[in-house]
């Protein structure tokens, strides 16, 4: 229900955009399915955070959830092959002992 919800959300929202757009060329196949890709993996961990929030879960997934800014600096080295700074490095293991701090409590 919650994935239909934020489906609907969605249209709702970028329908007048898109319909507004003048510049806008054709969009291409892979692009479609790139955004297929990326809405259903949003609606499936809205999903996912929502049954863990009912099944008293709620300081595991408030602290993964936490971890989001992780994700863009993993998917840039390991993807983009971006180079590892040690700020970055900090920052990825000041994550994971935060999450091992609260997990733990």
């Amino acid at each position: 229900m919650l994935a239909l919800a934020s489906a609907v959300a969605a249209a709702l929202v970028l329908t007048p955009v898109l319909v507004m757009a003048k510049n806008v060329g054709p969009v291409r196949a892979a692009d479609t399915a790139k955004a297929a890709l990326i809405g259903a993996g949003a609606a499936l961990g809205l999903t996912l955070y929502l049954l863990a929030t009912r099944e008293q879960l709620l300081a595991i997934a408030v602290t993964l959830a936490s971890l989001y800014p992780a994700i863009p600096v993993l998917l840039g080295i390991f993807v983009l092959h971006e180079c590892l700074t040690l700020r970055r490095a900090v920052g990825l293991a000041a994550a994971g002992v935060a999450v091992v701090l609260l997990s733990s409590a």
